[in-house]
């Protein structure tokens, strides 16, 4: 009986970091080597080289193609899906539908919107080029905005992901933090590198924001860019004056996808009054492909204790404002 010609064929993994692919500790490439004892398999940086039947390789190849389109598409592998993919193929199966899911983290965690008005957010999104999700703090405003970012970066539906807020102080002084300009703005940034975290490998997050693919910015530096095929994000928008936001909404290019977040309740400007995002919404309104998401207290995702703390503040706002009208006081009918 004649012998299967061997072939030798390299394979590139594309879109990928090994890294990632292969597991820790080469974990996956030694489960895969076990799943095709027929093969011989070198993997050599960002490509893997497969020696063995012809019928075998070409094999190999489609259903590596699909553990790399998983991993593109959920962001995370397990032995299980390693099984999966090398035994029957994942590439032609759909994998079930988890409606609320928006993109799967580290880890295999599952980012998911967990309220109405994420969901709401996460729908308007479909028919909308810029939306603003303006609500309470810890409704999950940015961070559902995020992960609807980095799942358009995965599906290839845009190039670049860009993150901005302005770096207005809250309390503190800019001029008296330690270090250059960058490590001076670090700190207003760091909740978007938060959330980033949560969501693409360490290592394949300071690859994409070394080569630009993920950019965070202060607002200052938008000024004079036009931003195609790019998912932007601009932050804590409270803090923005109206023509900054004006500024900043014309930076929107070709095939672009803007979200404005923001909580009107915590805007740290000088004079609260010069805050653009209510005047840019009111503006807004009503064009077509422009939504708004108005997050509430119910929204509220953090501690318990978040949503009584957020309760509380406002009524003492409201007993402050109720003051400051004449023929009213707290507790009487008008």
């Amino acid at each position: 009986m004649a012998m299967a010609e061997e072939v030798g064929k390299e394979i590139a993994v594309e879109g990928v970091d090994p890294r990632e692919l292969y597991g820790a500790q080469n974990v996956y490439l030694e489960q895969i080597k076990e799943l095709h004892p027929q093969l011989k398999l070198i993997a050599r940086g960002s490509s893997l080289k497969v020696l063995g039947p012809g019928a075998a390789v070409e094999r190999f190849e489609k259903r590596l193609e699909g553990l790399t389109a998983y991993y593109l598409k959920y962001g995370h592998i397990s032995t299980e899906v390693v099984a999966q993919a090398f035994s029957g193929g994942i590439a032609q199966q759909e994998m079930p539908a988890d409606k609320d899911v928006i993109v799967y983290g580290n880890n295999g965690n599952t980012i998911r919107a967990r309220t109405v008005n994420q969901q709401r957010l996460v729908s308007l999104y479909d028919d909308n080029d810029l939306l603003f999700a303006v609500g309470p703090a810890g409704s999950g405003k940015t961070y559902t905005a995020i992960a609807l970012a980095v799942r358009a970066l995965r599906e290839k539906q845009v190039r670049r992901i860009v993150l901005t807020r302005p770096a207005v102080e809250a309390g503190e002084k800019l001029g008296f933090l330690p270090g250059d300009m960058k490590e001076k703005l670090d700190p207003y940034l760091q909740p978007l590198y938060d959330a980033l975290n949560d969501m693409i490998p360490a290592a394949k997050l300071a690859k994409f924001m070394e080569e630009g693919t993920v950019q965070i910015a202060p607002l200052a530096y938008m000024r004079g860019r036009t931003l195609d095929h790019a998912f932007v994000i601009l932050d804590e928008a409270q803090n923005t004056t109206l023509s900054q936001i004006k500024m900043f909404l014309t930076r929107m290019g070709r095939n672009a996808r803007f979200i404005v977040t923001g909580d009107v309740t915590q805007i740290d400007l000088p004079n609260r009054r010069d805050s653009g995002l209510t005047q840019a919404i009111e503006i807004l309104r009503g064009v077509e492909h422009i939504g708004v998401v108005e997050f509430d207290r119910r929204d509220i995702v953090r501690h318990p204790l978040v949503k009584h703390i957020v309760e509380a503040f406002d009524k003492r706002t409201e007993m402050e404002n109720a003051l400051k009208r004449p023929g009213e006081r707290p507790g009487l009918q008008k």
